[in-house]
């Protein structure tokens, strides 16, 4: 590695490897910096691998603009590049009265952030399409699917490779400190510490950019910056019950509560697991246990009638990176080029929890037209190089 390179990612998650696919290009350093033995081993790969619609964020927030925006790149994507996905579509279902307005208000709302092929279903018109499905009324959204996100991850990697982008693994950032033109990072890997400067930092880190961004200077609590980790539990169902439904199928979320409620999802091979729940928690911890068994069932078993508890086995944990502490208003993404901190040469990204992994190739070419402007005005003056060797 170089004393001195164009642009540093600091995480390969799905997030960082979009970025770096899209900024990588000829005669152009780019390195992604990841503290995991490989890449996407948070967020990115503990999930459900939807591909979201953009029904549930408000009109004109980031998060409804890059998920719908997003939606349509990646479907384009893995067309093109034989990238495992199924446009299976979703059902989104309420059992009484006091759901059925909630659900009234995602619909208008689905369609203000221009979600296309919306549409309201009658209990008549659901149980034709999902006859195992107990509700009274229901959203159906064409447009959401499922992905491998693995594959996903490794199309990203190959591009930005290809690009002349380096992903450098086991390697954490250690310190951040600012310098004319740009900022010296210093990080640790298997062999020991070193430094070098990049002319723009991206942050990328996940579960840890707010750390990330205490390193530039921050005050992470006068931004709104600090993250709180949320716990997300998922459960298999086995005994043959996976082809009782062939959609995606989510109750209505209730309001305060931090995800959108235990739903059905099917992977690629047809396999049911329900999940995620949403619990805060304060430190990251992917240890399984059954404990939260019974509160899935009595949840799932209001509009699954077929569901029986002996069918539930404990699969996986996945933990979200929310700027929300629960119960609070809605939190954006945040993806801000920090000049007005007075920090040119950064560019922040945190709180980049579901719909990321739909927002991922939007949030890259977002991030690219931030990436040009900075590489415009900025250069790192060959002195303060010179002073990283020895460093």
């Amino acid at each position: 590695m170089s004393d001195q390179v164009d642009i540093t990612i600091v995480g390969a998650g799905v997030i960082g490897l979009a970025i770096a696919s899209q900024v990588a290009r000829e005669g152009r350093e780019v390195y992604v910096l990841e503290k995991n033995e490989t890449f996407g081993r948070e967020a990115s790969s503990r999930n459900s691998e939807v591909i979201h619609s953009g029904i549930y964020y408000p009109k004109d927030s980031l998060k409804a603009k890059t998920c719908v925006e997003g939606n349509a790149l990646l479907y384009e994507l893995c067309q093109k590049h034989a990238i495992g996905h199924r446009r299976i579509s979703k059902i989104i279902v309420a059992t009484d009265d006091t759901e059925v307005n909630e659900l009234e208000k995602l619909w208008e709302r689905g369609k203000s952030n221009g979600v296309e092929g919306l549409r309201m279903l009658s209990r008549q018109e659901l149980r034709k399409l999902e006859p195992n499905v107990r509700a009274i009324a229901a959203i159906f959204s064409p447009s959401t699917g499922i992905i491998d996100s693995w594959t996903l991850m490794s199309y990203f990697v190959g591009k930005a490779r290809d690009n002349g982008a380096h992903v450098a693994c086991r390697t954490k950032v250690i310190g951040i400190d600012r310098m004319p033109g740009g900022c010296k990072v210093s990080v640790e890997d298997r062999d020991g510490y070193f430094c070098f400067a990049t002319k723009v930092l991206i942050n990328c880190a996940g579960l840890h950019s707010d750390e990330v961004a205490g390193m530039v200077g921050i005050d992470l609590a006068e931004a709104g910056y600090k993250l709180h980790y949320c716990r997300g539990e998922y459960f298999s169902v086995g005994h043959g019950k996976s082809k009782l439904v062939s959609r995606l199928i989510y109750p209505v979320p209730r309001a305060g509560e931090p995800g959108l409620g235990i739903h059905v999802n099917l992977d690629l091979g047809g396999r049911m697991r329900l999940g995620p729940n949403a619990s805060y928690v304060d430190r990251i911890d992917y240890k399984l246990d059954d404990s939260q068994k019974r509160a899935f069932y009595d949840l799932a078993a209001r509009f699954l009638p077929f569901i029986e508890y002996d069918d539930l086995e404990p699969e996986m944990v996945g933990i979200r990176a929310k700027l929300d502490a629960g119960g609070e208003d809605f939190r954006d993404f945040v993806i801000s080029h920090e000049y007005d901190r007075g920090l040119p040469e950064f560019i922040n990204l945190i709180g980049i929890e579901s719909p990321g992994l739909t927002s991922a190739p939007a949030i890259a070419r977002y991030v690219g037209r931030q990436v040009e402007e900075v590489l415009s005005k900025c250069s790192v003056p060959s002195r303060e190089v010179e002073s990283l060797s020895s460093a």
